[in-house]
């Protein structure tokens, strides 16, 4: 009795089955989903060199981009590499505390990802509302302080996950419909009531999300307020384009994650494979806008990463 008791607390593996319905389409779909990785990776890693070696860029937006971009790294490369294996390998297999340390993860560095769109928000808000006490305002060790607070909100509000899961017996399936571990996918597979658990999950989720959603609502309608009021045209049209393109990825991050939550809440009619892709954009996606988005568009990192490049080439 011993040996089956423990099998069934915490099995030695769960096996991915992937986006069901869709397993035909696995190889094609791995394509993409690697392309997006790999500029990822590299336009995130840019960033960082380029703000590391530059002095100039040694600024509050600038110092929030490259916190923004190691969330985005290590929630990218926690979630790819095992999913393209599946995807182009088959490895459905994935050890049981591999399982639990990659959802603390993804759910984690998820919520430091909604942290660190509010802490931009609020150093635009801050540049535009209030440029001459800007640098006063943001010095760096305010930046280290919210920095460090977002880090310790998603360490503490997600480290339950895994240990409540790591408590729970598990005498159904293991087989977790969904290409990662997901903690509403793995919650399914225990065999006692879960009510408390789910509610928890959810209950974070939603006061994290909805708090900084709203606050990074308000900066920008502030922003926008104050930009309507810009006596310069030029002025204006420039600061309405860079904020547009970073409501644009803030939007696709939030309205994503919206729909998982409610699906999560409400959809039980929502087809597996439909929900299943939407959750996988909404971890891969922003890792890749992002980038783009607050890195080639900007100014001073687009002309700083051309100027090395032109030297390399003389």
């Amino acid at each position: 009795m011993g040996p089956a008791n423990k099998s069934q607390t915490s099995p030695d593996t769960f096996l991915l089955m992937g986006i069901p319905g869709l397993e035909h389409l696995h190889v094609w779909i791995g394509i993409p989903f690697c392309s997006m990785y790999v500029v990822a990776v590299v336009g995130n890693m840019t960033i960082l060199a380029v703000v590391r070696t530059e002095q100039s860029l040694h600024e509050p937006m600038f110092l929030f981009l490259c916190m923004l971009s190691v969330t985005d790294l290590v929630l990218s490369t926690s979630t790819l590499p095992r999913m393209l294996c599946l995807f182009w390998l088959g490895a459905h297999d994935i050890a049981f505390d591999a399982c639990l340390t990659q959802m603390f993860f993804i759910h984690s560095f998820t919520a430091m990802e909604s942290g660190f769109f509010l802490s931009m928000a609020i150093d635009r808000y801050v540049a535009i509302c209030h440029p001459l006490r800007h640098s006063t305002i943001l010095t760096h060790t305010r930046i280290a302080k919210m920095g460090a607070s977002v880090v310790l909100r998603g360490v503490a509000f997600f480290s339950p996950h895994p240990m409540l899961l790591s408590q729970l017996p598990y005498c159904r399936t293991r087989i977790i419909a969904h290409t990662y571990c997901e903690f509403m996918a793995v919650v399914k597979l225990a065999c006692v009531d879960t009510g408390p658990t789910k509610r928890y999950s959810l209950s974070v989720a939603s006061v994290i999300g909805s708090c900084d959603g709203l606050f990074i609502a308000v900066s920008y309608v502030l922003i926008l307020r104050a930009v309507f009021r810009l006596p310069s045209r030029e002025a204006s049209l420039k600061a309405l384009g860079t904020c547009g393109s970073h409501v644009c990825v803030i939007l696709v991050f939030y309205s994503t994650a919206v729909f998982t939550f409610l699906t999560h809440r409400f959809g039980h009619n929502v087809a597996p494979q439909i929900h299943i892709f939407i959750a996988n954009i909404y971890l891969l996606v922003p890792p890749f806008l992002n980038p783009i988005v607050y890195g080639i568009r900007t100014k001073k990192i687009r002309d700083h990463v051309l100027n090395s490049l032109m030297v390399k080439v003389a």
